[in-house]
């Protein structure tokens, strides 16, 4: 199996492998040099360095999507010390990829954002960041959610051209409202420079979001919340997230933002294939219950959702390995589409899946280990343990 003779591999035994398109039982997975060399039910090495993870499953590193903030630290907060905090942090969750995402703001202050984070998502230390996802400004508000309408604005190739420019060129995806003058043009032109383009904060006809995925949108943004809802005479924007062919459709199953039997529906409508897990988590994920903020927004924790004055839920404490454990537990999937929808998924949604979400020979060896009840014990980045939990402190 080794195919570098000049550096020792090392060998992961587990009871259950989820690899690239099929689930192999026992057996052993090779890491060469950081990275995913192949799998073999037997080893003929005879002095191969093992770590011995028996009675467990082995994952691909999850990918977040759609994240602003963890352990106290916000995205749009502008700082590096917190960039880094969050990376770290969301190796508990299972997370080795993540887009950190911004809010509306002024386009000054999203100028210093997307300055900060392409100056310095190659030297976080943790979660490995690969790219930026632009969430506003160019929303309407019937649908703002937590959003500041104070800044909502029509789509700008201009404003576009300078985030891309003073980010390093590592935005990866931006959501619009498809309603929104110019947003042909905006599309064609973002889809154009490799830029995902999402559909959110919206209160548009089946036919406007229709017109906008003609045009190369790809993904529906937290499907169900901020958007047109679904209605047997006006389909909105939910009827077209189910129903248009070749998009990918977020979701965020933490059990307050959309309901079970709904995000079933989602999910067999669209396909689990084309569902992206995501946590939509702010800067209260992984912190007590109290206040906090999302941006600009006071945002107060309780009871497991966050929510601004009036109510309305504000981003998730979600932590995306929870995610993947409810959609089992609810029996809406099964352990290997709740995997792919939170890794390999994500990953397609943005074009990145030839660099991270699986278990693939020449593939980053970032992984994670489950026990048969879908609770994390260990994530690894580059074939090293960065972060691993005591079985008996799991419950």
């Amino acid at each position: 199996m080794n195919t570098n003779k000049g550096c020792k591999s090392s060998y992961i035994f587990a009871d259950k492998f989820f690899l690239e398109g099929k689930v192999e039982g026992s057996g052993f997975l090779e890491i060469n040099e950081g990275r995913f060399v192949g799998f073999s039910e037997n080893l003929s090495e005879k002095e191969a360095e093992i770590i011995n993870y028996a009675g467990h499953w082995i994952a691909p590193g999850l990918v977040d999507t759609h994240i602003h903030g963890f352990q106290n630290h916000d995205i749009m907060d502008n700082d590096v010390t917190g960039l880094n905090k969050i990376s770290e942090g969301l190796l508990s969750c299972g997370v080795t990829s993540f887009l950190p995402t911004t809010l509306t703001s002024s386009t000054e202050v999203l100028n210093r954002v997307v300055e900060m984070i392409g100056a310095n998502y190659k030297e976080v230390r943790g979660a490995k960041i690969i790219g930026i996802f632009l969430e506003g400004p160019f929303f309407t508000e019937k649908h703002k959610g937590a959003q500041n309408p104070n800044y909502f604005c029509d789509p700008s190739i201009d404003l576009l051209k300078n985030w891309q420019k003073l980010s390093n060129y590592s935005i990866e995806k931006i959501a619009i409202a498809p309603e929104r003058k110019g947003t042909a043009e905006f599309i064609e032109y973002a889809v154009r420079d490799k830029i995902a383009v999402a559909l959110a904060h919206s209160d548009a006809t089946y036919e406007e979001a229709k017109q906008a995925v003609e045009k190369g949108a790809s993904i529906f943004v937290h499907t169900f919340n901020g958007m047109s809802p679904l209605h047997h005479r006006e389909p909105g924007m939910v009827g077209a997230a189910m129903n248009l062919k070749n998009v990918f459709t977020e979701i965020i199953c933490d059990g307050y933002h959309v309901h079970p039997v709904a995000a079933n529906i989602l999910m067999d409508t669209r396909g689990r294939d084309q569902t992206v897990l995501v946590t939509d988590c702010m800067m209260a994920g992984g912190m007590p219950e109290g206040s906090y903020r999302l941006g600009e927004i006071p945002v107060e924790v309780k009871e497991g959702a966050a929510r601004i004055e009036g109510g309305s839920l504000s981003g998730s404490i979600l932590q995306l390995k929870n995610a993947v454990q409810n959609t089992v537990k609810w029996g809406i999937a099964t352990p290997e589409e709740a995997i792919y929808m939170a890794s390999t998924a994500p990953a397609k949604s943005i074009g990145k899946d030839d660099e991270c979400g699986k278990i693939a020979k020449g593939y980053a060896a970032d992984f994670i280990v489950l026990n048969p009840d879908m609770d994390l014990i260990a994530t690894y980045l580059n074939g090293t343990c960065r972060y691993h939990i005591k079985e008996e402190e799991v419950r």
